[in-house]
């Protein structure tokens, strides 16, 4: 396997992160969200998005890549939107299909944990769709089931979970003692 490093975002990266955005959607929600939705999404218009999150706030977002510097996972945190009970959120995690149960989601879950952390926010909340199988990641790191709502997707009204973490700091240094580095 090839050398993974965790960074912040670059301008340069809004082009591969947005491709990957849309690649991991497709494969993730495809039978969750209608084929017509997935089949819109356009990179390009991803990618505007994500280069404007990037010069806005580029430590807010961070890249897996290999050694080739070819953009395997990509993730964004900062401040939580509406959970008082909680002063971080983390918006996306998405590792593309090929790197996935490799260790890339875990090094960019704590990657964008310590961004939180270092910006003085101390808890943490992610949401992800009730029936992603992806949900079970964050709960294998700990995550609690906190909340849930409704979300409107494409004009159909789909069920998300949100996982939490109260002690980002706790948490991290437990990490940090199993010896196992952000990548593993």
């Amino acid at each position: 396997m090839s050398e993974i490093t965790i960074r912040a975002a670059r301008a340069t990266d809004a082009r591969g992160i947005a491709t990957l955005d849309v690649e991991t959607w497709r494969a993730t929600y495809a039978g969750l969200l209608s084929a017509a939705y997935l089949t819109g999404l356009s990179t390009r218009r991803r990618e505007l998005g994500w280069a404007h999150v990037i010069r806005r706030e580029p430590r807010d977002v961070r890249v897996a890549t290999d050694s080739e510097g070819r953009i395997l996972g990509f993730g964004s945190c900062g401040l939580c939107r509406g959970e008082r009970d909680f002063t971080g959120e983390v918006f996306t995690l998405y590792v593309g299909p090929d790197w996935q149960n490799r260790g890339v989601g875990r090094g960019l879950l704590l990657a964008l944990f310590a961004r939180l952390v270092a910006s003085g926010r101390r808890s943490a909340i992610i949401w992800v769709l009730r029936d992603n199988p992806g949900r079970f990641f964050y709960e294998r790191l700990n995550g609690r089931q906190v909340s849930r709502k409704m979300l409107a997707i494409d004009g159909m009204s789909v069920e998300a979970t949100a996982y939490g973490w109260r002690d980002l700091p706790s948490f991290l240094a437990a990490t940090a003692r199993e010896g196992r580095s952000p990548g593993a």
